[in-house]
């Protein structure tokens, strides 16, 4: 009853704050993240993420999207003081890519789960966990629904995790906190709750899809009869029909009319002939909100040759792009100290360099006529300058 009371009086919640913390700087009930916070992903009005994941427009985009992610090779890097960057292969987060993000996870798990997380809550948690001697030593993901958040009075965030070990309080720089688009800066907010009325109308669809299906796949019709019929003869004869010829196990089956009945079916309908085709834009809808390209989800229509090739570099630049440097930011603020050299980069370069030839055709265009010179391209292609030769050095 407190939680309805609650939710209907949109009164302020804690979370747990701790003593001396007012109710002006706990997060509120009446925002749209109370619904993520119960488990009601997505807010009131959208499907939470386990049954958008029933269409499998949500489901192909969020694995398309969270697996290439957790594909790609991800490199430790230090800079030096000219700004030049050296890999680190024994630093003990380069480790953890190696030999695996904790116990239970590998690194590629780890990753999807946190981005497939982000994706479909708005927000995707792990705790930094650190050995004995104060080093990085594992990263554990944390269901976004065992979260609760609240903001200190120093300003900082709060992350209150509850499991079947109990529940423990981090602070911001003890968990990753990856998120989507947020409304105040804090919490991240889904995109199906963003765009609640699209994804309904997809499943809108889907439902549809399925109870005409049910239903044998046929239209619906009348049973007629010139006789008048009792309330009792009408109520058997419906449930009689029901039963023992309407649905897909019953389709096919002939039907025995008594009492005078004659069968009169109906049309079929403009929007049952328009449905494969509204399910098919469905699919455009949900791929838009995630900004993946239709045939990465194996969403062939209307393709030509030349746009199903660019797909996949499409995909990386305004897809995998933005997704990789929200994590490369978000471990260089909670994993690194502020003054640390060290940062992260995932390496998309073998999503970006579909077409080899017209790239470096490009860079040889760029050395002959000076715009560049050949150390600047080698950092285009993330590579150090060519360390100097003995002759150079003696000039």
């Amino acid at each position: 009853m407190g939680l309805i009371k609650r939710i209907l009086g949109r009164e302020t919640r804690s979370l747990g704050l701790p003593p001396g913390v007012g109710a002006s700087q706990a997060i509120k009930s009446d925002d749209p993240y109370l619904a993520e916070w119960f488990g009601i992903r997505g807010g009131f009005s959208s499907l939470s993420p386990r049954a958008a994941e029933n269409l499998s427009a949500v489901l192909a985009c969020v694995n398309a999207i969270s697996t290439a992610l957790a594909y790609v090779p991800v490199i430790v890097y230090r800079r030096d003081t000219n700004g030049n960057r050296a890999e680190v292969p024994s630093h003990p987060l380069a480790r953890l890519v190696r030999s695996g993000a904790n116990d239970q996870m590998s690194w590629p798990d780890f990753v999807e789960h946190l981005v497939a997380g982000t994706l479909l809550s708005g927000n995707g948690v792990a705790v930094i966990e650190n050995g004995s001697n104060g080093q990085l030593s594992g990263l554990r993901y944390i269901p976004w629904n065992m979260v609760s958040i609240s903001e200190l009075q120093s300003g900082r965030l709060a992350y209150d995790v509850s499991d079947q070990r109990g529940t423990r309080r981090y602070l911001e720089g003890e968990v990753i906190h990856l998120r989507d688009r947020t409304d105040d800066g804090k919490v991240g907010r889904s995109r199906l709750s963003r765009a609640a009325d699209s994804v309904n109308s997809v499943h809108a669809a889907n439902e549809h899809a399925a109870a005409f299906l049910r239903n044998g796949a046929s239209p619906s019709g009348v049973l007629e009869t010139d006789e008048k019929l009792s309330a009792e003869v009408a109520k058997r004869l419906g449930e009689s029909w029901a039963n023992r010829y309407s649905g897909a196990n019953n389709a096919g089956k002939t039907p025995i009319l008594e009492e005078g009945l004659k069968w009169k079916a109906a049309q079929i309908s403009p929007e049952d002939a328009e449905l494969l085709e509204t399910r098919r834009f469905g699919v455009i809808e949900i791929c838009r909100l995630f900004q993946v390209p239709p045939p990465i989800v194996q969403s062939y229509e209307n393709n030509t040759f030349t746009n199903a090739a660019q797909a996949g570099l499409w995909f990386a630049t305004f897809c995998l792009s933005p997704w990789a440097r929200k994590i490369e930011a978000e471990f260089a603020r909670s994993v690194f100290p502020s003054s640390s050299a060290y940062e992260i980069e995932m390496d998309l370069s073998g999503f970006l360099r579909g077409d080899p030839e017209t790239r470096w055709n490009a860079h040889k265009i760029a050395i002959d006529t000076g715009v560049l010179d050949t150390d600047e391209v080698r950092q285009i292609e993330g590579w150090n300058p060519r360390p100097a030769t003995q002759n150079e050095v003696s000039d």
